[in-house]
């Protein structure tokens, strides 16, 4: 009786808003010759809802040839920043006589996304990857 408004009408807070949102973005990364990754942003899309939980993020839980996915804003600030696992070296599970085991398997493209919890302030993504010697910006767009 306590959620009822003076007409009757039951009110839900846990209805969706204008605001929830979640955005989807598709990637595809291509190894050439050289050895060096092309990232393409294939596809973008927005879908009602909200996230269960945020992303954590913790640079040092990346390993060499992760991603790292960076949300700034138009004025380069980072609004959010997730940690895609290497791509182009996923580890597989086998299961056979010996048991569980786990193998890294070396592919020339690979298809990854990301979502985050829509925002106006979002305008920029960036894709940097891990290296021995730190990070290497290999993609920047505009969304």
């Amino acid at each position: 009786m306590k959620d009822l408004k003076e007409k009757g009408v039951v009110k839900n807070d846990n209805s969706l808003t204008e605001k929830d949102r979640i955005v989807y973005l598709f990637f595809k990364v291509e190894k050439n010759n050289s050895g060096a990754e092309k990232i393409v942003l294939e596809d973008q899309k927005i879908m009602e809802g909200r996230l269960k939980s945020k992303p954590s993020f913790d640079i040092n839980s990346a390993k060499t040839g992760d991603f790292i996915i960076s949300l700034n804003d138009a004025n380069g600030k980072e609004i959010v920043k997730q940690i895609v696992g290497d791509p182009l070296n996923p580890e597989l599970e086998r299961f056979g006589e010996e048991g569980l085991s786990r193998n890294k398997v070396s592919l020339q493209n690979a298809e990854f996304s990301v979502r985050y919890s829509h925002s106006e302030e979002i305008k920029v993504v960036r894709v940097e990857k891990v290296t021995t010697d730190g990070k290497q910006l290999l993609f920047t767009q505009k969304l």
